[in-house]
C-alpha cells in the first residue's frame, strides 16, 4: 500500500475549508458571532463523534465484551464533559452581545440538530408524532427536520432500531437471564421502567462487579447528558431570560422541562435497593 508523500496537517484536515465555514450574517460583523458560529459548529463536531462512538459501543455490548464497552462509555463520558466546559465560554457573551445579531438568526434553532436529536433517539428515545409528542411544542422529535430530507430520515431510522439500551438489556442478559417480554420488545417503542428487569440489575450489582461497572459506566453517561441539559438551560436563561427561543420554542421553559428525565431510567431506580 503507498501513501501519498504530500500529505500535509492543512491537507488532512481539511484545515482551509473548515476555516471558511464561519460566515456571519450581522453588519460588520458583530464581533461575538463569531464565537456563537464556532461553539455550536464544534458542537456539531461532538455529536458526530458521540454517534460514532455509540454505534461501536452497541456492537460491543451486544457481543459481551465488557472491557470494550467500558473503554467507549469513558470515552463518550469525557466528550459530554468537553461540551459541559464549552459553555463556560458562551456564557462569556452577555445577553446585549447576543442580542446585537440574534434576530439573524431567523427561525433557525437548535431544535434542527439532526446530530442530537439523532443522538437522543439512538439512546433510547421515542418520541412520535401526536403519540409522545413534545408537550411544550406538540411535535416528535423529528417533526423540527424538513420533510424528506436526509437529516429526518437519519433521526428515524434512528428511531425504527434497536437503542443502545436496547444492547445494554442484550449485554445483561448475557450475565444474568431477563425477562423474556423485555428483550422481545417493539424496538420502535419508548422503553417503559421494569420492576422485573431492575430486580435482575440489582443481582448483577451484587453479584457481577463486571457488569456492574459496565452499569455504573452507563449512568456516568446518562448523569453527564443530564449536566449538559442543566447547564444548557442556565445558558439560555442567562442570555435571553424568558423570551421565546429562535425557532419558536419556549426557550428556558422548554429546556427545563427536559431535565431530569434519565435515559436510563432502571439503572437509577435501582439505587434505593442497594
Amino acid at each position: 500500500m503507498t501513501h501519498d508523500k504530500h500529505v500535509t496537517y492543512i491537507s488532512y484536515l481539511k484545515v482551509d475549508e473548515l476555516l471558511e465555514l464561519q460566515e456571519p450574517l450581522s453588519a460588520g460583523p458583530e464581533h461575538d458571532e463569531l464565537l456563537f458560529i464556532t461553539i455550536h459548529q464544534v458542537y456539531e463536531l461532538w455529536f458526530k463523534q458521540l454517534l460514532h462512538e455509540a454505534s461501536a459501543l452497541q456492537v460491543a455490548l451486544e457481543a459481551g465484551d465488557s472491557h470494550r464497552s467500558l473503554a467507549l462509555l469513558g470515552r463518550m463520558r469525557t466528550i459530554m464533559k468537553t461540551c459541559v466546559s464549552q459553555l463556560d465560554i458562551l456564557e462569556t457573551m452577555t445577553p446585549l452581545q447576543f442580542n446585537s445579531f440574534r434576530a439573524r438568526l431567523s427561525s433557525a434553532s437548535g431544535f434542527q440538530s439532526a446530530q442530537f436529536r439523532e443522538l437522543e433517539a439512538v439512546l433510547g428515545r421515542r418520541d412520535q408524532a401526536g403519540q409522545d409528542a413534545d408537550k411544550k411544542t406538540g411535535m416528535g422529535m423529528a417533526e423540527h427536520l424538513i420533510p424528506g430530507s436526509s437529516a429526518r430520515e437519519r433521526v428515524e431510522a434512528a428511531m425504527s432500531r434497536a437503542s443502545l439500551w436496547d444492547s445494554a438489556m442484550h449485554y445483561f442478559n448475557g450475565r444474568q437471564a431477563l425477562p423474556a417480554e423485555a428483550l422481545a420488545r417493539d424496538i420502535s417503542e419508548q422503553w417503559q421502567p421494569s420492576e422485573a428487569v431492575q430486580e435482575v440489575l440489582v443481582s448483577i450489582h451484587r453479584n457481577d462487579p463486571e457488569a456492574a461497572m459496565v452499569g455504573e459506566a452507563m449512568v456516568d453517561l446518562d448523569e453527564g447528558l443530564q449536566e449538559w441539559r442543566y447547564r444548557h438551560v442556565k445558558m439560555v436563561e442567562r442570555t435571553i431570560g424568558r423570551k421565546l427561543g429562535t425557532g419558536g420554542s419556549s426557550g428556558a421553559g422548554y429546556l427545563a422541562s427536559t431535565l431530569f428525565n434519565p435515559v436510563f431510567p432502571d439503572l437509577w431506580a435501582i439505587r434505593s435497593q442497594f
